[in-house]
């Protein structure tokens, strides 16, 4: 209020004089003031009308100063930016973004041999490190006994006796050293004995090679309803007519490099019963766990999405990855997965932890989240692989972004119940149903047949020009 009074105290003050001049004037001479009046109010308009040209001089010269500023600006702006390719350009965008695919694979390549380069590193270094075996002391052999000593050989007198020998003194005062005791032998180890599914790597690959490879599938039902709403794909290999799980044959597929081609032959066995539901009107999901190495391998992802894309029957089909595979995506790798968003499903499983970043899940397209059940039920007491909120808020908190929650690995009936207090919606395990062979003829379906393509069109008449018309008639 002071700096406002301040201000204008000029004005104040002569509104004051005025008053208290024209006041008494207006009584006795109201023409007078009435002059009077008019004169203060011609100059009051007078100083107005140059206040507000000097006002207006001042806002020209900054608006043309802000103008000069902004196209500096703009001219700043457009020689920094470089220029963009036309959006229409396809061929340029297509290539860019298979450059970028490409090198995001390297990166991750280049990153997975860092990794194995350090741990080599590290294992020589361990190795430099042991410290060498000590060289045992040599004993000083004890001196022999006299009389112990064998008789000697009689010389025969041709023979020279040589003085070396024959001057060489012979000690028996001093007393013998005891023997040195043996050594204990450390005992052997005793090798393990084998695993009843242990077979030999050539066994695993001869059997791979021969197609020996089943397709198995295990319901994912509904809580407490127990409906089946979806169901798990799970490769099993018959090795000298025995079936063995991935756990023992999947480390000779890694080791041999071929757990992408299991991954390709498991899918298009998958596309198939894929198929085969969506012939009959069902709305089951189908999920097929891939190997994480086959994010490292381009033409796998490129060929699903283009059969994906032929294909519109395969949307009820998903692929799974692990939970450590969503974490360390790189470009390249979300580079061959965004085509095949929106046109199969996404899940993550093989949970380490209970931390799920919701929002990075849904804005990656996953839309189911499969978790052991013993984690569920109990986590334990290892703060770095519980949740933030509760577990029983953790099934609603993946419901409101679209993601549904599945307990895996529920082979006790005493846990159901448990799971349903928790608010767990869906269920998988032996508690349930075990997996079951996919029946041949399923498999043997005949691929879908391609449409027909409409009948050509009749050729229409040729027209001639009239001219060649009267060449012919002549």
């Amino acid at each position: 209020m002071i700096p406002v009074l301040r201000r204008y105290a000029g004005l104040l003050a002569a509104g004051l004089l005025a008053l208290v001049v024209l006041g008494p004037l207006a009584v006795f001479a109201p023409a007078t003031s009435a002059l009077a009046l008019g004169a203060l109010a011609a100059v009051a308009a007078g100083l107005a009308q140059v206040r507000a040209a000097t006002l207006k001089a001042r806002c020209d010269k900054l608006s043309g100063e802000v103008d000069l500023l902004s196209r500096r600006l703009l001219k700043a702006e457009t020689a920094a930016v470089p220029p963009r390719p036309e959006a229409g350009d396809a061929a340029l965008r297509a290539e860019v973004e298979e450059l970028t695919v490409e090198l995001g694979l390297l990166s991750g390549i280049v990153r997975d041999l860092t990794t194995v380069v350090s741990t080599q590193d590290s294992e020589i270094a361990s190795l430099k490190a042991r410290p060498e075996p000590r060289p045992e002391p040599v004993r000083a052999q004890a001196a022999p006994d006299p009389e112990r000593l064998p008789l000697p050989t009689p010389i025969p007198p041709a023979a020279p006796i040589e003085p070396r020998l024959a001057a060489q003194p012979i000690v028996q005062d001093t007393p013998p050293e005891p023997p040195p005791a043996p050594r204990p032998i450390p005992p052997r180890p005793v090798p393990r004995a084998p695993a009843p599914w242990a077979e030999s790597e050539a066994e695993i690959i001869r059997a791979f090679e021969a197609d020996a490879l089943e397709i198995h599938l295990q319901p994912v039902v509904t809580l407490p309803q127990r409906k089946v709403t979806a169901y798990e794909a799970l490769a099993r290999l018959r090795v000298e007519g025995r079936l063995i799980e991935p756990e023992a044959f999947l480390p000779a597929l890694e080791r041999y490099g071929r757990t992408t081609e299991l991954d390709r032959r498991m899918l298009q066995r998958a596309a198939i019963v894929a198929r085969h539901l969506a012939r009959r009107g069902s709305e089951t999901m189908l999920t097929y766990g891939l190997s994480p190495l086959s994010l490292f391998e381009p033409g796998l992802l490129r060929e699903l999405a283009r059969t994906v894309t032929e294909d519109p029957a395969l949307s009820g089909l998903a692929i799974a990855l692990p939970q450590a595979s969503w974490h360390g995506l790189d470009g390249g790798q979300r580079g061959l997965l965004l085509p095949l968003r929106g046109r199969i499903g996404f899940s993550l499983d093989r949970a380490d932890d209970l931390r799920f970043d919701v929002a990075q899940l849904a804005g990656l397209g996953v839309g189911q989240v499969k978790v052991p059940a013993e984690m569920l039920l109990r986590p334990g007491s290892d703060r770095r692989r519980l949740s933030d909120i509760a577990i029983e808020d953790l099934a609603p908190a993946l419901a409101r972004a679209g993601i549904r929650l599945v307990a895996t690995g529920v082979t006790d009936e005493a846990d159901v119940p448990d799971l349903i207090d928790l608010d767990v919606p869906y269920a998988q395990g032996a508690a349930f149903a075990a997996p079951r062979p996919v029946r041949a003829e399923v498999l043997s379906a005949p691929p879908p047949e391609a449409p027909t393509p409409p009948p050509p069109a009749e050729p229409e008449p040729e027209r001639r020009p009239f001219r060649s018309v009267l060449r012919r008639a002549v």
